[in-house]
């Protein structure tokens, strides 16, 4: 009889599989500090001229130096504000651990020509929104973080001279119906905080729907998870995505330039020459064709570094 009721409890059907209500679901949540934007456009841009003019390199044989260069020296080491989320630009490999890209290898041209050392750098990784910041308080003597020049920005901080030419467009799902920023209206779209990209997109499509971000790469994941329907930034940044995805183009004309200088703490005005001399001369010697046959040739053939402007 024992056996026999094992046997039938054995056979007993199971309890049925009940389906969750439908109001149970819910998105995945957005990464941390993303926020759907709620505010009017910018201010029109300030004007100051030519933001892009800075400070002419140290005169040839000439030996440099000034206060921040000397303790830089004594240091031993550049320290360098990124981050370590944008593919091809600025990431960390993960087969080696070594922190890589375009603007990666920009900085260490400065460190050789002022340490002797392309590794003698220290880096450390910065949100977006904490560029100027970092800059006003020492805690780094240049970021290397597409950074484009602005007059607004001139207001806090210093520049290098141009050493790359970006311009914003939009990223989207393989598929989708966005092809221009007018398409947008209504639709959300993921920018980084703090971001020419994002002044742009809300003067230009002042109807999107925007969700801003602290790093490029939360962009990505939300829109892989279709939590946006676009990313709108740098050619440079989105190509960096698309070599990651294969599920996501690039679309539509170019919304507007993005020229990227190093920033610099005002003041600190021998350094600034330093870091134009350093640009002078990768533009002369085939290195900025180098690196960027390395990292952004998937833009394309080279558009050649752009040329320098000096205001002294």
């Amino acid at each position: 009889m024992a056996t026999g009721a094992a046997a039938a409890g054995c056979s007993a059907p199971p309890e049925p599989y009940t389906v969750p209500p439908s109001d149970t679901y819910s998105d995945p949540p957005l990464p941390a500090d993303a926020t759907l934007l709620n505010s009017p456009a910018p201010p029109p841009p300030v004007d100051c001229g030519d933001p892009t003019a800075s400070l002419r390199p140290f005169p040839p044989g000439e030996e440099p130096s000034g206060p921040t260069l000397d303790a830089i020296r004594a240091r031993g080491r550049l320290v360098v504000g990124l981050d370590t989320g944008s593919n091809l630009l600025s990431f960390r490999d993960p087969a080696t651990g070594r922190i890589e890209g375009f603007d990666v290898d920009i900085a260490r041209e400065v460190a050789r020509d002022l340490l002797g050392d392309p590794d003698a750098i220290e880096f450390r990784v910065l949100p977006y929104a904490e560029r100027e910041r970092a800059l006003q308080n020492s805690q780094v003597d240049l970021v290397a973080k597409t950074m484009a020049i602005t007059c607004d920005r001139r207001t806090r901080i210093d520049f290098s001279s141009v050493y790359y030419a970006a311009r914003q467009k939009i990223l989207v799902m393989a598929g989708s119906p966005i092809t221009s920023i007018a398409d947008l209206a209504g639709r959300r779209v993921c920018v980084g905080e703090a971001t020419t990209s994002l002044d742009r997109l809300l003067r230009q499509q002042p109807d999107a729907a925007v969700v801003t971000a602290p790093m490029w790469s939360d962009c990505l994941v939300m829109l892989q998870q279709r939590q946006v329907e676009a990313i709108s930034t740098d050619d440079t940044l989105l190509a960096g995505m698309v070599a990651q995805d294969p599920y996501v183009r690039i679309v539509g004309p170019s919304m507007g330039d993005e020229l990227y200088g190093l920033g610099l703490r005002q003041g600190n005005d021998d350094l600034e020459r330093f870091v134009n001399g350093t640009l002078e001369r990768i533009r002369r010697d085939g290195t900025w064709e180098m690196i960027y046959e390395r990292w952004l040739s998937v833009l394309g053939p080279s558009p050649g570094p752009p040329p320098a402007t000096y205001r002294d």
